[in-house]
């Protein structure tokens, strides 16, 4: 394993110098001579925009599809763009399902239905079935690329059958067990399979309490099951218990990536699709916005300063201390609040937990709002030679702390309670409510206790 990744990376470090060198020919062989699509893909991605073009135009047709399951929806989009339907219904006629659903939800719906219309009836059915579920479901995850048998049949036999195939599908841990209604039995492990008598039927060493999912069941909802359970594959039923497709571990681990994305991405207003090396226009056009919202919040606490400019007018030493305030809040206040949005994400948090983890964090702002408002204090007092502001900026730390600790355990339950993605809006949120009561607490004790 270790040398294929060296060779890889050695492969695409000479297809880098070839393409900075101008050398298409080489770049073409290096392209298509064993790299891998994903290679291909991260190749492409890691480019500048005229370079992605070159590249493209470079790769071989019967790769073309391969490499487009990798790249991300904006660089799909923008390859698809130049393709007919009967150009890309050749290219993806190997792709599984669940990987051809992906690329044509980045077409117009009128691009997408000509291309279904050019495919063959079977592959179009299955693929139908696919696209009849929203993309985050595990409907619009599964492939519908498996392997059933019936459970009144013998080991020797599910043998034959299997050895009749050229190829299984990837990921083929089971054998999935119907009846002639197409109805979900059980599962045969392949490891049952050969090491049990062949003469015993299925039904006789089946498992009848196999994981299974729901098509309407969330995305991430099923990457959990997966890890909880340790799966490799899962049925996927409908609702009438009848099967429909499986989810497969690869497919999963995308969409752990793609959420860990969306929580990186969100946190600054970015989408987790964002190209590294996407047009500057695009880029600005994009970050502008969050931009926007971020002025908005700045002038908020702004406003509160502009309160009390006569004490910060009288007692300089405020306009010194004030960012301490706000800073200590807004660490304090984004401790919890990322470990709320983690406890959501993994499952940890329901309405029988959330109170005893409430009450800790108030405790624990209490605990660290004493000591460091002690540890300010002092720092204060030596600094300005005033035990009164030395004072006044200890209980404002407090306040902040604990203000902060309740403003980020509640946030995001509230946020997703309204259908508000609490990884992109909480934080904004919390940075106001932390910015304008450390402002308005220093400033407002300084005002009562100076003038």
């Amino acid at each position: 394993m270790a040398q294929h990744t060296e060779r890889a990376k050695a492969k695409l470090h000479s297809l880098n110098a070839a393409l900075e060198s101008g050398a298409l020919n080489k770049v073409q062989r290096i392209l298509n001579s064993g790299l891998a699509p994903a290679d291909i893909a991260h190749l492409i991605e890691s480019s500048p925009p005229k370079a992605r073009n070159i590249l493209w135009d470079l790769v071989d047709k019967e790769l073309e599809g391969e490499v487009l399951q990798y790249l991300s929806e904006d660089l799909q989009a923008h390859f698809l763009s130049d393709l007919s339907a009967e150009e890309l219904v050749d290219i993806t006629s190997d792709l599984d399902a669940d990987d051809v659903a992906d690329i044509l939800q980045q077409l117009p719906e009128r691009v997408t239905q000509e291309v279904l219309d050019a495919m063959d009836h079977q592959d179009r059915t299955r693929l139908e079935q696919v696209l009849g579920y929203p993309e985050d479901s595990a409907g619009g995850l599964m492939n519908t690329d498996t392997v059933t048998i019936r459970p009144d049949i013998t080991l020797e036999v599910v043998m034959r059958y299997l050895r009749r195939h050229p190829t299984l599908p990837e990921m083929t841990d089971n054998l999935l067990i119907v009846n002639r209604s197409n109805e979900f039995i059980g599962i045969l492990t392949i490891n049952k399979l050969l090491v049990s008598d062949p003469n015993q039927t299925v039904r006789e060493v089946m498992t009848t309490d196999a994981r299974v999912i729901p098509a309407t069941m969330q995305d991430t909802d099923v990457a959990k099951l997966f890890e909880r359970h340790d799966l490799v594959s899962a049925p996927v039923l409908d609702a009438e218990g009848k099967l429909i497709g499986r989810i497969t571990i690869d497919d999963v681990v995308d969409v752990i990536r793609e959420t860990a994305d969306h929580s990186l991405m969100s946190s600054v207003g970015l989408d987790e699709e964002e190209d590294t090396f996407a047009p500057a226009l695009k880029t600005s056009r994009r970050r502008a916005v969050w931009l926007g919202i971020n002025l908005l919040t700045a002038l908020a606490a702004s406003a509160v300063i502009g309160l009390f400019d006569k004490t910060i007018e009288q007692v300089v030493a405020l306009a010194v201390l004030m960012p301490i305030v706000a800073s200590m809040g807004g660490i304090a206040g984004s401790q919890v609040l990322t470990l709320v949005i983690r406890g959501q994400a993994l499952g940890h948090l329901s309405s029988a937990n959330f109170r005893w983890l409430f009450n800790r964090e108030i405790i624990v702002a209490a605990l660290n709002g004493v000591l460091w408002a002690a540890v300010i204090a002092i720092i204060t007092l030596l600094w300005f030679n005033d035990p009164m502001i030395a004072a006044i900026i200890a209980a404002a730390i407090i306040i902040n702390l604990i203000v902060a600790a309740v403003t980020g355990a509640a946030l995001p339950l509230i946020l997703k309670a309204r259908g508000i993605d609490p990884a992109l809006a909480g934080g904004v949120v919390l940075t106001t409510v932390t910015d304008v009561i450390g402002f308005l607490s220093f400033l407002g004790l300084a005002t009562i206790f100076y003038l």
